[in-house]
């Protein structure tokens, strides 16, 4: 792909218009202001908290207070890309804004190819704007967003926060604080996926929801399945540039008949910072990978930072709190695979041939391997078993340091800790239906001793996502040879919880299984056995005794 404007072909359908009737956008308001702001928290507030499980179900029942006001026959659909521009263009309509959103960019550098996982980023190229005019001038709504459908990729969101000219990005990089990462917030990965937040919890938990190739809608907690990167790539938290319209004009109803939708420059936006990207410590070369983060004058970890400067008043660690917080979190998430499994087989994709070869990158392609194939999701899933074993360790090394940060001043973390994991644990179960009809049920523990078996290949068994290994289990599947071996192939893939969107894959079953090349995996899956490690604490000795002031 040379580089120049990058449009349409990138995404799949964004909005679907059967026997809609037409519907102008009107526009009334000069500029969004701090309750309309928090109208639209509220509205993706409502959409998070409520149990509609994809897009179409989510904007056409109870959890939208506008649907009412839709043409007949109007239904969306999306993906992650799509979500946070549907959102903000739906309520923009039914609230009379102003809108623009960026229909077109450029590569930063000539060498990459793909936009969505450019190594170096892109730049804003060109914008499409809601027509400001008189009644029978102004934009169709229902065709304006429709036509986002042949433009908005996750490529969008891979701008650098200091991209501060005409015609600017859609979003700037806000504080981290209650007050500016909110309902609406976006949270974008770099491997090619953006979620929206939709709650922040009085510990500092980020809950966001986001959507996926198969429509569906799910949500999680952000964390570091959320990869901290490279600025010019765009990675973290991003707010809607502020939009307003000068020189404005209107009619006797009220409504704007002329002027110029415009954006705020970074500096001019009030909540504006990129201490996310250089930390909050003085970073003269803007090095992110050397940056540093200070909470209440003690150095911390990215992730531990955003925890603390999210919470509502001094956050200190329970690790029984937290352990029954993030397990219930990783059940939602095992809920919430299960929709993408599901929905690839009620479309019998595992009952069709399985290709040849895999696409040539598995995290990022095309069709029907990126609507029903489950490679990303599977590692953001590991990612996060992975944080529960680490957060407990590191809550467990702070304890026995007698860290001020941990409040739990019992002798056994152990004793503590395992029975809220067995009853976590033991709460959380998965039941998928087998190939021959019959109901299977996994606990957690049987997830988490699986996990590096589930199979994220859409041409596989049911038995195969869900990890099956034994005789008994797998009876049902009804794989043959090809896919047998296919899945033999796939294992360093699965024990590979890093998403590597640069490298090579359009392998064959047997070339995968030849030792050496980029792109096969690795070898081990890294430890998320949270149980062994809790069942390893020790008691805790005493406090040191303090030091005493020597007599002179």
């Amino acid at each position: 792909m040379n580089k120049g404007v990058v449009v349409g072909s990138l995404l799949s359908v964004f909005l679907m218009v059967g026997g809609a009737t037409a519907a102008e956008w009107r526009v009334s308001k000069t500029a969004w202001t701090a309750a309309d702001e928090e109208e639209y928290g509220e509205f993706v507030r409502s959409i998070g908290e409520s149990d509609c499980n994809t897009v179409t179900s989510c904007l056409a029942g109870p959890a939208n207070p506008y649907r009412a006001t839709d043409p007949k026959g109007l239904r969306f659909v999306g993906d992650c890309a799509d979500l946070p521009y549907l959102l903000r263009g739906y309520f923009a309509w039914k609230k009379e804004l102003p809108f623009t959103y960026v229909n077109g960019i450029y590569l930063n550098d000539a060498a990459d190819r793909d936009p969505r996982f450019s190594k170096s980023g892109n730049k804003v190229g060109s914008r499409a704007t809601v027509k400001i005019g008189p009644a029978g001038e102004r934009t169709e709504a229902v065709s304006f967003l429709k036509n986002i459908r042949n433009v908005v990729s996750s490529a969008m969101f891979r701008t650098s926060p200091e991209f501060n000219q005409y015609p600017y990005s859609d979003f700037y990089s806000p504080e981290i604080s209650r007050e500016s990462v909110r309902a609406g917030t976006v949270i974008y990965d770099i491997n090619g996926h953006v979620a929206i937040v939709y709650k922040v919890g009085e510990d500092g938990r980020i809950y966001y929801i986001d959507a996926h190739p198969d429509n569906t809608l799910t949500r999680s907690i952000y964390g570091r399945q959320i990869p901290r990167t490279a600025p010019a790539l765009g990675a973290g938290f991003k707010n809607w540039r502020p939009v307003k319209v000068i020189n404005a004009e209107r009619d006797e109803s009220g409504a704007i008949v002329s002027g110029t939708i415009t954006l705020e420059k970074n500096e001019n936006i009030e909540g504006h910072s990129t201490i996310q990207y250089f930390g909050t410590e003085p970073n003269p070369e803007k090095d992110w990978s050397k940056a540093t983060f200070n909470y209440d004058g003690q150095e911390v970890k990215y992730y531990e930072y955003v925890r603390h400067a999210m919470a509502d008043g001094d956050l200190v660690f329970d690790p029984v709190f937290e352990l029954r917080a993030m397990m219930r979190g990783l059940c939602q998430d095992i809920q919430d695979r299960g929709l993408a499994v599901n929905a690839a087989i009620r479309q019998g994709i595992h009952r069709k041939e399985a290709p040849d070869r895999l696409p040539d990158n598995i995290y990022g392609t095309h069709g029907e391997w990126e609507i029903y194939s489950s490679p990303s999701r599977d590692a953001r899933l590991k990612t996060k078993f992975k944080e529960l074993r680490d957060q407990i360790a590191y809550f467990a090394e702070l304890y026995y340091q007698w860290d001020s940060r941990v409040a739990f001043s019992g002798s056994s973390l152990k004793r503590a800790l395992l029975p809220v994991y067995e009853i976590e644990a033991a709460a959380c179960q998965y039941t998928y239906t087998n190939s021959s009809g019959k109901e299977v049920t996994l606990s957690f523990q049987d997830i988490s001793d699986r996990l590096f078996n589930l199979s994220f290949d859409p041409y596989h068994c049911i038995e195969r996502r869900w990890g099956a290994t034994e005789r008994s289990e797998l009876a049902s599947c009804k794989d043959g040879r090809k896919k047998r071996k296919w899945y033999e192939a796939q294992q360093n893939l699965r024990n590979q919880i890093d998403r590597t969107y640069d490298a090579f894959m359009g392998y064959t079953a047997a070339e995968l299984l030849q030792p050496g090349g980029d792109g096969k995996g690795v070898a081990q899956p890294p430890d998320i056995d949270v149980k062994t490690l809790i069942e390893s604490f020790h008691i805790r000795p005493a406090p040191p005794a303090p030091e005493r002031e020597s007599e002179s």
